[in-house]
């Protein structure tokens, strides 16, 4: 993962931190369930406990005798998280479930498959199940940290780890950092057996379970060059009782450039649980994630789109989605963002923020002033653009006639448009 544009701190200490914060700072275009992952990895000689993936109970009875584990875990594949607390429609409560009977397994599958499981990152009427891993279920005697991600600051990948896993790796940052270790790698070089073998030993492993740590840092590393990875993260990347080292978890970003090199991956990509906004708006080249507000957002530039939210907080109000249409956005393009924005029953008002840069602020106000009249909007809207033509610009839509509310900076952009909702 790049790092991203906006820490955060900076979204927490705005009340901005939601279940779309990964989507939103690093625009992830490839969604792989939980088993693809580890299909993926599996593939590449990287440990991970042993599973099958079923889609109806009857094949679900057979599994126990080929895993032939002692206890086996039943997890539903969605991409939210939150499975284990979650609620199904049927009522049957938990994602993930845990048996050492195998002829339980097919029942807990039948309670999963089919349904839609509610967890605090779906919406409101949940995701629909339709796969379902069954897993031997291991026992952890030790729980670490690992990731290998694309850093700015390093110019290249560099690994993240700690001896403090299981648990979320923000937290273990904000409350003891020192637990926390970088080691860069020289894309060029790449990662040697000495400094894998330097990770594991600062992962806390020891005697025979060292080698296998490093081995399995050796491995990773290779996968993610392999299959154009920005980031894998292993949490947690833990060892058993019995001596072996297991990655438990894992999180998989790719590289979106690297998709004509990387085809069967991508080909694995699962659309179908995202929000019908978020797909008509990948459609179109732009990048949406819905949120929780009723301040619709309109924005060129990740940066912009994570500052806009922040200064709509501090002004008391609620944005309701990221909606970032690129430097090189079109008229087109405007235009079909809007018809996104509008879509949300939610969004009372818009709040338009452009720094024409690249853009040509022209092409904004004409995209607003079309889009404007042929979605016969009745939300308030207020712009703010600054830069290349932004004067031209904010006559066009002076002219137009149309009830459109100016601003001349980004707080008063932000004063402005909490100005025109509703009031409660």
């Amino acid at each position: 993962m790049a790092a991203p544009l906006i820490s955060c701190r900076h979204l927490v200490k705005f009340g901005l931190r939601t279940k779309s914060w990964n989507a939103a700072c690093c625009a992830r275009k490839l969604h792989l369930q939980e088993y693809q992952s580890k299909s993926l990895m599996r593939g590449h000689d990287i440990e991970v406990q042993h599973f099958e993936v079923v889609d109806n109970h009857w094949d679900a009875k057979t599994v126990p005798s080929r895993l032939n584990a002692a206890e086996y875990v039943i997890k539903a594949q969605i991409l939210a998280g939150g499975r284990g607390k979650g609620t199904f429609s049927n009522g049957f409560k938990g994602g993930v479930q845990l048996t050492k009977d195998p002829e339980q397994v097919p029942k807990l599958v039948e309670k999963m498959v089919g349904e839609r499981l509610v967890t605090k990152q779906t919406p409101a009427n949940g995701v629909l199940v339709k796969k379902v891993m069954v897993a031997e279920a291991l026992d952890i005697a030790r729980e670490t940290y690992l990731a290998i991600l694309l850093d700015r600051a390093y110019n290249g990948p560099v690994i993240v780890g700690s001896s403090q896993g299981g648990m979320d790796i923000e937290e273990v940052a904000e409350k003891n950092p020192d637990a926390i270790f970088k080691e860069p790698v020289d894309i060029m070089e790449g990662l040697s057996p000495e400094t894998a073998r330097s990770v594991a030993m600062k992962l806390g492993f020891q005697g025979p379970r060292l080698e296998k740590a490093a081995d399995q840092v050796m491995k990773l590393y290779e996968m993610f060059i392999d299959v154009d990875a920005t980031q894998i993260e292993i949490n947690p990347f833990a060892e058993t009782p019995c001596g072996r080292v297991v990655c438990f978890d894992a999180k998989i970003n790719f590289d979106d450039n690297a998709a004509y090199r990387q085809k069967e991956i991508f080909a694995m990509d699962d659309l179908s649980e995202l929000d019908p906004r978020e797909k008509e708006a990948e459609e179109h080249h732009l990048n949406y994630v819905g949120l929780e507000g009723n301040i619709g957002c309109l924005v060129n530039g990740a940066g912009l789109a994570m500052a806009t939210m922040d200064i709509i907080k501090l002004y008391g109000g609620k944005p309701a989605n990221f909606l970032d249409v690129g430097g090189g956005v079109t008229e087109k393009q405007v235009y079909e963002a809007f018809h996104i924005l509008t879509a949300d029953a939610h969004v009372k008002s818009i709040l338009i923020n452009v720094f024409g840069g690249i853009v040509n602020c022209v092409t904004m106000a004409n995209g607003i002033i079309r889009a404007y009249r042929d979605a016969h909007m009745t939300v308030p809207m207020v712009v703010r653009l600054e830069g290349q033509n932004a004067k031209k610009a904010l006559d066009i839509l002076k002219e137009s006639g149309l009830p459109i509310i100016t601003a001349t900076d980004m707080a008063d952009a932000a004063e402005k448009v909490v100005a025109t909702l509703p009031k409660s």
